[in-house]
């Protein structure tokens, strides 16, 4: 009996062969290689990866697929299966002096949270290619004055070079999702384009400015930052958050880190 897919577990289990081959295509995986898979699912990316590389590593959730990926990739020696949640995963454990590449289909419910995760352990990973929901790729890759352009994009810009690869539509996938998808990737910067003085006045400053997004920086701040002290950095305190770049940001959430520290 074949496998049905889990809402609870956010399936939807990819079985366009085209699509498939384009989204390797674009990973174009090669033999000296360490490759992690997030949610193989039904094994449709991992049984043109797996042989690909050296290492291969699969992280599945779902108890009922383990069976399933044991039986058609266990006798594999460069492959194997970790049962468990992406979201608590040790992916540097993997890793054996190697750099990994990450890949998965991400089920849209925890795809956000799972990127926050893996910005833990970049210090591991050469780069990351991920399908998710199409809005939440636009999301990742706005640039300042898009209408997307926000917290998620800011705060994993931070970490990472972003790029919107491809568009896939919901015929590809069994069941068919609502949405379109997209692919992403995402490149660790080998030195940060900007660099925070604390991590959490950065996230405090972007999630505070985002919070009521239409308001100026002078009103969305001012819990923050008072006008003197977003004047004294050379940003305007009437433009509203979506104008400003990531170092703008950085700048703000320095300002706030020196004056905590008086």
């Amino acid at each position: 009996m074949a496998h049905q897919a889990r809402k609870r577990f956010g399936q939807n289990f990819l079985h366009d062969p085209n699509v498939i081959q384009n989204i390797i295509n674009l990973i174009h995986p090669r033999p000296d290689e360490h490759l992690v898979e997030i949610g193989p699912g039904q094994g449709a990316m991992t049984r043109q990866l797996v042989s690909s590389c050296k290492k291969f590593d699969a992280i599945e959730l779902d108890r009922d697929l383990i069976p399933v990926l044991q039986t058609e990739f266990g006798h594999l020696p460069q492959f194997e299966l970790h049962q468990g949640d992406a979201l608590k995963f040790p992916f540097c454990d993997l890793a054996n002096n190697d750099k990994l590449r990450v890949t998965g289909n991400l089920p849209y419910n925890i795809s956000t949270p799972l990127l926050f995760h893996l910005m833990d352990h970049l210090h591991c990973i050469q780069d990351m290619h991920f399908m998710l929901q199409k809005e939440v790729v636009v999301r990742i890759t706005a640039q300042p004055g898009d209408k997307l352009y926000g917290r998620l994009g800011i705060m994993l810009g931070y970490f990472c070079d972003s790029e919107n690869l491809m568009t896939i539509g919901p015929g590809a996938f069994r069941p068919a999702p609502k949405v379109d998808s997209a692919i992403v990737r995402l490149t660790p910067w080998s030195s940060l384009p900007a660099e925070a003085e604390n991590l959490a006045d950065l996230n405090r400053v972007v999630t505070q400015a985002f919070s009521q997004r239409r308001k100026t920086l002078r009103n969305s701040m001012k819990n923050l930052l008072d006008i003197d002290e977003i004047t004294q950095l050379g940003i305007d305190p009437s433009i509203r958050p979506e104008q400003l770049a990531l170092q703008d940001f950085v700048n703000l959430a320095n300002q706030l880190h020196n004056k905590q520290a008086k």
